[in-house]
């Protein structure tokens, strides 16, 4: 009955936790899900303001533009401008996106045939490799391991992968290993790139939620960068707003193009009144982000500490809302705080081969709750 390329995706990692926690609480059990990255905090109220007029303006209720608003192109790139010094022209180089899983879902579509090889991080966000296998290429993933600071060492990378690899995902702040860029990560990227005429897409959603006065990087301040990659964005981290879907793409103009083209053919752009509300986000005051950073450190150094207590060696976080901590057997170790104790935990096995030995926690829920699981936690034999 479906296609064959059917019987090679996996099943969605969040799709299979979400049956699972379904199933304890038919059992009536309380669960703490500490699971899917999914901020608990409110999209802030002056944002939602914005929608809600937009919504109200019958200019807003047709098609939108394929590429995106030129306001909120516009809004995008004094953003990047603001942020990161990257200046971008928002009229080739800017393009909106239904969140940055849209872009990274349909990118190899654009630059990969059957057979070619796509390099992607292992352990890293699953649609890395769904997006690859749609397009029937092939993924060659790039372990990130303790020992290396999670940083992939494209030494390692077998000559035949890299002479017929056509795109490269990078990912700092990292998902799921909360792991920053080191310095000299980003030359080295662009270099091995340039090399090897290989497009680099550098999914960058995480770079607003950072601690302890750290400020993440773009790849695209990296002389050289803007040549041979494009940056993925996305506003559903930095202002709680991932049911909105809303991000963007920045960067090359020619490689934009070519995503955009797949993305003209597949939907029909982003709804102008949440573009509208998106230019509101990225001009307003920033105080929220600041508010939410300020949230989930507190929640941070609450479980880092706890868990600390209970004898695990997890490093704090610099970045990202997630916390990976080493164990014996994720799946077994993820199995038993469900089970057991009616905590979600996502297992590292399903961001990849080498998220093996991992379980990833997310800061999604108040520090009472975190504590709450911290509680349930010591009264296990984990």
């Amino acid at each position: 009955m479906y296609a064959s390329r059917m019987s090679n995706l996996p099943p969605y990692l969040f799709a299979r936790i979400d049956e699972m926690k379904a199933e304890q609480q038919k059992k009536g059990v309380d669960i703490i899900d500490l699971g899917v990255g999914d901020p608990d905090l409110p999209t802030p109220q002056h944002i939602v303001t914005s929608l809600c007029e937009a919504a109200g303006n019958p200019e807003n209720h047709h098609y939108p533009s394929y590429s995106g608003m030129p306001a909120y192109r516009s809004a995008v790139a004094d953003w990047y401008k603001n942020r990161f010094n990257v200046k971008l022209d928002p009229t080739k180089e800017v393009i909106a996106l239904m969140g940055s899983k849209d872009g990274i879902a349909h990118i190899a579509e654009a630059f990969v045939n059957p057979g070619d090889y796509v390099l992607a991080p292992s352990p890293g966000y699953p649609v890395y490799r769904t997006g690859t296998l749609f397009a029937e290429g092939i993924v060659h993933e790039m372990p990130l391991i303790r020992e290396n600071n999670f940083v992939p060492v494209f030494d390692d990378i077998p000559k035949n992968v890299v002479k017929a690899a056509k795109l490269m995902f990078i990912n700092y702040p990292n998902n799921p290993t909360a792991a920053v860029a080191p310095d000299g990560f980003y030359r080295e990227a662009v270099d091995f790139a340039r090399e090897h005429d290989i497009v680099v897409v550098s999914d960058n959603a995480y770079s607003e939620i950072a601690y302890d006065g750290y400020r993440a990087p773009s790849f695209l301040e990296t002389q050289g960068a803007d040549e041979v990659g494009i940056e993925m964005h996305s506003l559903s981290k930095t202002y709680n707003m991932t049911g909105w879907r809303i991000g963007m793409a920045v960067g090359n103009a020619e490689i934009l193009a070519g995503l955009g083209r797949v993305k003209t053919n597949v939907d029909s752009g982003v709804f102008n009144a949440v573009q509208q509300a998106a230019i509101t986000a990225l001009r307003g005051p920033q105080d929220c982000v600041r508010e939410a950073c300020s949230v989930y450190q507190e929640r941070r150094d609450v479980l880092i500490s706890g868990l600390r207590d209970l004898g695990f060696d997890v490093p704090s976080p610099k970045a990202t809302f997630y916390v990976w901590l080493p164990v014996r057997d994720c799946m077994a170790f993820s199995a038993q705080l469900l089970n057991e104790a009616g905590i979600v935990a996502t297992p590292g096995i399903g961001f990849g081969s080498s998220g093996e030995g991992y379980v990833r926690f997310a800061l999604t829920r108040p520090v009472a709750r975190i504590q709450e699981a911290l509680e349930r936690m010591r009264r296990l034999d984990l």
